[in-house]
């Protein structure tokens, strides 16, 4: 995906760019730890001590394919608002998207 957004960027296709890193950002979050019990949002860190270093989870292909179909879900349920609101150019933009992002699925 992240040579995907390269040449989305290098090649001008905005809206292209634009997916895909949303995509990357939803597969990024899903690798983020939770958060430690006790431990505040403004908790302090000696600066480069390495205390604020978090080994990311693991993903496996069950996992990102589940929320790639997560990503899809929320552009379809978008498009059918858009056709419901009579906005049929925004409901073919979206389900543009989600095409574009079921060909990651294959990838996956």
């Amino acid at each position: 995906m992240r040579a995907d957004l390269r040449a989305a960027m290098k090649e001008g296709r905005g809206g292209d760019a634009r997916l895909i890193r949303s995509l990357i950002a939803a597969i990024d979050n899903a690798e983020a730890p939770p958060a430690r019990v006790g431990s505040g949002a403004a908790e302090q860190h000696r600066f480069l001590s390495g205390s604020a270093e978090v080994e990311r989870l693991s993903l496996n292909a069950d996992r990102v394919r589940a929320i790639l179909m997560a990503e899809i879900d929320e552009r379809e349920q978008a498009a059918a608002e858009m056709d419901r609101l009579d906005r049929p150019d925004r409901a073919d933009a979206v389900r543009a998207e989600a095409r574009l992002a079921a060909g990651y699925l294959s990838r996956s």
